[in-house]
């Protein structure tokens, strides 16, 4: 059962990423608020919610969520800055978006760079504690795979439309193949055991 809030006094806004682990395409970030009254018998962490389910799930919280906001980092960025980094700017860029102006930051995880002038918890496996991160990696996740399902369109021989940039062996059979992409991580090593280890963190 996910906790509604983490202080019934704040108004927090939930953060999430998606893509950390994947060979190519952006690393995304969604920040969410929610009403007092928000409820959906599905949410929860993204990656225990059927595709068909998130699908509908992105619909209902974009409709009923006080603010939401997602943003992505581009491969050449997570290049430069490494996806750690990356994935700290997706989720400020994010919660910057936001209409309203969240007291307290909920963020999925041990790590966060902090957000100016916003107090933030970090909490471990927090999309699957408390409904605002759960949201949160709904949009991620699902913005993310629209976005590579777009790209597959142009690069079918990746089968992003299966895989969405995950280090699977077809994908990396694809990339020895043709080789890489404008949109691959070039600082990941793509076909050695490294890519591997970068699914470790989906």
């Amino acid at each position: 059962m996910l906790a509604p809030f983490f202080s019934s006094s704040s108004a927090e806004a939930g953060c999430d990423e998606a893509g950390r682990g994947c060979l190519a395409g952006p690393v995304f970030a969604a920040a969410v608020m929610l009403p007092r009254s928000f409820y959906h018998p599905l949410l929860n962490d993204s990656k225990q919610v059927r595709e068909e389910d998130r699908d509908a799930l992105r619909r209902y919280i974009e409709l009923n969520a006080e603010d939401w906001a997602v943003a992505q980092v581009s491969s050449a960025e997570i290049d430069s800055a490494n996806i750690l980094k990356a994935s700290f700017m997706a989720m400020h860029r994010a919660i910057a978006q936001l209409k309203k102006t969240p007291t307290l930051l909920l963020i999925d995880g041990n790590r966060f760079a902090p957000y100016p002038a916003i107090p933030h918890r970090c909490i471990v496996q927090g999309d699957a504690k408390y409904a605002s991160i759960a949201a949160a990696s709904i949009l991620a996740k699902t913005h993310r795979d629209a976005f590579m399902l777009e790209l597959d369109r142009h690069f079918p021989q990746y089968a992003w439309r299966e895989n969405k940039g995950y280090p699977t062996a077809k994908h990396r059979q694809a990339i020895a193949l043709h080789g890489a992409t404008p949109f691959h991580r070039k600082s990941f090593n793509l076909m050695g055991k490294n890519a591997e280890q970068a699914s470790l963190f989906f």
